[in-house]
Formats: C-alpha cells, structure tokens, sequence
C-alpha cells in the first residue's frame, strides 16, 4: 500500500496523495546520494523511476550504442531488409503507404528520404482520415501501382490489413510491414512484417513507435548496403543520427514509454533538432512561439498538434511533405497551413468536448457509476474524436471513446488509464464481431462500428475491462516525489531535474507538493485556465498555473481559498517571459491541510 504524503486522502480532485517512493525506493535513493554523490532531490527522482545506483550512468546519459540491439533481433528484419536492398539495386519506385498522424508522417518521411538518398523514386500516400479511413485501402494502393511502385511499404499501419494487401499482390506489388501496433495470430500475406508487437517477436521491442520501427530497419539496410560496397566517395553512408529528429518527435507524439532505447532516441533527437537543420520542424517551431532549446513539451504540444491537424481536418498528407522538404520557403508555407488547421481544429474540439461531457455524465449518472465512457454524436468530425476521447479520459478517469456518426456506421478513438490495455480490448471486440474495424496498443485504439452496435460495445467493454479498471482505479492516486517550497523552486533545480529526463509517458515529470502555500491571488487567463499567485511562510512567492481549471473542481477549491492556505501540487518548468528566467508551478491538484484528530 503506498504510503499517504501529507496525510491527503481527499484532495481537490477528490485523489489520495501518495509518496511515490516506497521503503525500497527510499533505501535506493540514500543509496545513490551516498555511493553516487547525487543531490537527494534528484536520487529521490531517479529511485522513483526504478532507477538503482549500479543504473544512474545509463540513465543520466541513455546513448545508442549501449541501449540499442542488432536490429535483426526483430521478427522479418531480415527478409525486409533483403527486399529494400534489391529495390535500391534495381532502382524500384517504391510506394509508401502511412498513417494520417505524427508517427505516420514521421515514419513516411524517414523511409522516404533514405531511398531517395540511394536513387529510388518514391511515392508517399496518407489516407484522408474521413474518406479513406485508417489503413492501406485499394484504391490508394492502385493509385501507387499506376505510379510506378513496385514495391510496397506500410509504415504505422497494415498489421491487420489482410485484404488490402491480398489485393496488392494481384497487383504484382510486393508488401513490407514496419510498424507497431497490437497484431493478430494470422498476420496478413506480406513478404515481412516487421513489427515488435507480433505474437512470435521476441525482441523485447514493444514499446516503440513506428517511426522507430523505421529506423531500426534503416540501420540494418544501411549495413546490408555497406557490405555489398554500395557507399562509395560519390554515394557516401548517411548519418542517420541526424534523422533521430524525426524518430524523437514520433516517440514523443505518439506516447511511448520513454524508457530504454526510446530515451536514447529523444536524447538525442532533441541534439539533432537544436541544430535547426530540418527546414519543416524549424518552421513549426517558430510558428508556434516555442522558446528556448527543444523539449518533449515542444515536440508533443505545440509541433505534434500542427502535424496531426492536417491529418484531422485538412490534407492528411502536408505533414509528410513538411517533413521531408528542404526547401525554407515551402517549409514555412506548409507550416503555416498547418497552425491555421490546428486553430480550426480547437474550434471544432471545444464543441465536441462539451456535448461528448454532457452525454458522458448522463450515461454515467450522478454518482459517475461505471468501467468505461463510450459516447457517439451524429455529425462529430471524426478527426477529432481522439483528442475528445483523451479530455474525457481526463476528466472521468476511466478509459473512454468517442465516436463520430454518419448514419448507419461510425468511426471512433479511445484513450485508456495506465494499467488497462484499451488495444487489446478493442481487438477482443473485433474477434467478436462486434466492430467492422480495430486495432491500436494499450493507451490508444481506433475502430469503426454498425450504429447498431453501439450498445453491444458498451456492455462488451464494460465487462471485458471491469476488472482492469477496477484495479487501476483502486491504485490511482497522485504520486509525490517530493516535497518544496517556494524559495527551493528555482532555475539551478530545473537544471539539475532535467539530468533525469527527457520525460513523458513511462518516464513522468516529477511531482511536488508545496506544503501550506497561501494563495495570494487567482485568475482566470482565458480558455480556461487559472493564474495562480502563492506565498509561503518566509514570504518568499510561487507563480503557478491551472490548466483547463475553471469549472472543474480544482479550479473551484483555488478560486474559493483567496487568502488561506493550501497544500500545492505539480510539475514546475521554465517561465522566461520578459526574458527574466523563472520557475512556473503547473499545478495538477490542491488540498485543504490536515487538521490533526
């Protein structure tokens, strides 16, 4: 049972506080501070992450050369690889078939780019989210074949993808598979599926995105290269760590755990990006405001949402282009294109989210009785059921899915609570029957369904989750690294916490708590969000923020308690507005302080 922090049971958001650091993993911070010399502040991180004094070196420096294995440990490595390499030798026009989000893009652009570098022409298609739907379809695959390709390659997508590409062999095209996501028994009629996630790969894999599917793949065809003398004075070997920008913003935007080798590739996909040598994501970062050297935060908030809104609501296929082109000017005409579809996407999410809450707390009651949360509205814009799914998951804590209706038929997107596999659910669903369509990984799936069906959804999710949920809900809570106050909050500790990132999914942003911090001052800042001004006891003063806070209740307990006391909670980052560097408290929950009995 973990152990209470500051004695709150009952916060704002109606959550425990816990300590994130057990027995155990207090023994193995004091022991990093003694055999390691680490600053407690930072052992007590580490030791919360699972890290031991015989891992800091490894993880304060993750580097490919330890964290990455020999790519053919992969499951068809070998047999893609082989393939690729003839296409090279032969001068194939190769057709790339990928997803309309991030990790699509991303994955497209990098194939894309190293078989342009070796003289193949290429094709990329990414599907139009409303009319194509998810996956390789006919018709596009058609449309490569008219083009020239000769060779196949579904990047982020086709594992589940039988009949698409039965029909691209009548075709004459040969298929490769590089992706990632959950895989049936019978896998489709592919030459190699490369994906880490099948049932018979042992590579223990599983955790990255297809983008880094990709790139594994790129380091083996790079050596099957070398060893038949291909690189020479004229053609020289690329460097493909300067392609880790592309692999670090798909790890990111797509929502691994960043653990492993995938901390590798952000560490040092965010070197790669600070160089600013990819015209498209330094028109994006610029065009979105981000300050400062790039971190995850820029890669999964401000250049991931661009890139995905063209795939939402616009043309699925601008963020490939952007990605791969190396031209400034276009760069930044794509670019702009995008932010403009990102701000029409904000439109069209606000509408959708509030009446997916309503019909949410309608099907849930007022006690908020049930497993999952499963809404459908009849005309919602199917791009941007994901991002509804994923506020309702914040919001009701329990998994959740939001389809979009267009009559008989509707597309969906779900978003799951750490510990509840919502892709393998899904999956179970379509092994029932139940779906037309599905698939996805543990915190994210998407499927297509009869209307009718809808209610046969629900009792199916309801029972097949209930006991995941059940115990994933029974152990939430918010975990504490540690405790602060104001004074302590300053630029020198964010640097010295930064040692232990990048942080993310699997890797959490450290949390603390700011015991008895009286609230000076709070107000609301537009869309929704709360400015907060605390002051602790020696008068020295923290600025915080409150996302998305008015209305909810954590807003209600900030704005209530002008002038009193509160126990603070969140994640602190940089503020360097006014060009003054300071420390910002993003606050994720408050409680009322302890009376003792």
């Amino acid at each position: 049972m973990p152990r209470l922090f500051l004695s709150i049971t009952h916060s704002a958001l109606g959550q425990p506080w816990h300590d994130r650091l057990d027995e155990a993993g207090a023994a193995r911070a004091l022991a990093m501070t003694q055999q390691n010399g680490l600053p407690d502040l930072l052992a007590r991180v580490l030791a919360g992450r699972g890290v031991g004094p015989a891992d800091v070196a490894g993880w304060l420096e993750p580097t490919l050369r330890a964290l990455m294995p020999d790519p053919d440990t992969m499951q068809g490595m070998q047999a893609a690889v082989a393939r690729l390499a003839a296409a090279i030798a032969r001068r194939e026009c190769v057709g790339i078939f990928g997803d309309y989000d991030v990790d699509g893009a991303a994955s497209a652009a990098l194939l894309a780019e190293f078989l342009q570098g070796c003289g193949c022409l290429c094709h990329i298609h990414i599907p139009d989210r409303i009319f194509e739907g998810y996956g390789p379809n006919t018709d596009a695959i058609a449309g490569l074949r008219d083009k020239g390709a000769r060779l196949l390659v579904t990047v982020d997508c086709g594992t589940t993808s039988a009949d698409a590409i039965a029909f691209a062999a009548t075709l004459g095209l040969d298929t490769l598979v590089l992706d990632h996501h959950q895989a049936p028994e019978l896998l489709p009629p592919a030459l190699a599926i490369v994906n880490p996630n099948r049932q018979d790969d042992i590579s223990g894999l599983g955790n990255l995105c297809a983008a880094g599917v990709v790139y594994m793949t790129l380091v083996a065809l790079r050596r099957a290269l070398r060893e038949t003398a291909f690189w020479d004075a004229a053609r020289p070997e690329p460097d493909l760590t300067q392609a880790l920008d592309l692999v670090a913003l798909a790890t990111v935007a797509d929502v691994v755990p960043l653990r492993g080798l995938n901390r590798a590739f952000v560490t040092r996909g965010l070197a790669v990006l600070r160089a600013r040598a990819r015209p498209g994501l330094a028109a994006l970062l610029d065009i979105a405001g981000a300050g400062g050297p790039p971190r995850p935060y820029h890669l999964g908030f401000l250049i991931g949402p661009r890139i995905n809104a063209g795939g939402r609501i616009g043309d699925a296929a601008l963020g490939a282009r952007l990605l791969l082109t190396r031209d400034a000017g276009e760069a930044a005409r794509i670019a702009g294109e995008l932010d403009r579809l990102n701000r029409d996407r904000q439109v069209v999410e606000i509408a959708t989210v509030e009446a997916a809450e309503a019909e949410a707390l309608l099907a849930l009651g007022m006690e908020e009785k049930g497993v999952v949360v499963v809404v459908a509205g009849e005309g919602w814009h199917p791009g941007v059921v994901g991002l509804v799914a994923a506020r309702l998951k914040e919001r009701f804590q329990r998994p959740a899915i939001a389809i979009a209706l267009n009559g008989a038929s509707g597309t969906g997107s779900g978003r799951s609570i750490p510990g509840v596999d919502l892709g393998r659910a899904v999956r179970a669903a379509l092994d029932a029957g139940i779906l037309t369509k599905g698939g996805g990984h543990a915190m994210a799936a998407g499927l297509t369904l009869k209307t009718a069906r809808l209610g046969d959804l629900r009792a199916f999710l309801d029972n097949h989750l209930a006991a995941g949920v059940t115990a994933a809900r029974g152990a939430a809570g918010l975990a504490i690294d540690a405790a602060l106050t104001a004074a302590g909050a300053t630029p020198e500790l964010l640097a010295e916490l930064e040692r232990a990132g990048p942080f993310g999914s699997g890797n959490p942003e450290p949390v603390f708590a700011f015991p008895n911090h009286r609230i000076v001052n709070a107000s609301e800042v537009g869309n929704g969000h709360l400015r907060i001004e605390a002051r602790a006891g020696d008068g020295a003063r923290l600025n915080a923020i409150a996302f998305r806070a008015v209305g909810g209740p954590l807003g209600q307990a900030l704005l209530q308690a002008r002038g009193e006391s509160l126990h603070l909670a969140g994640t602190l980052s940089a503020d360097n507005w006014g060009g003054r560097a300071r420390v910002q408290l993003r606050l994720l929950d408050a409680a009322r302080p302890v009376t003792p009995a």
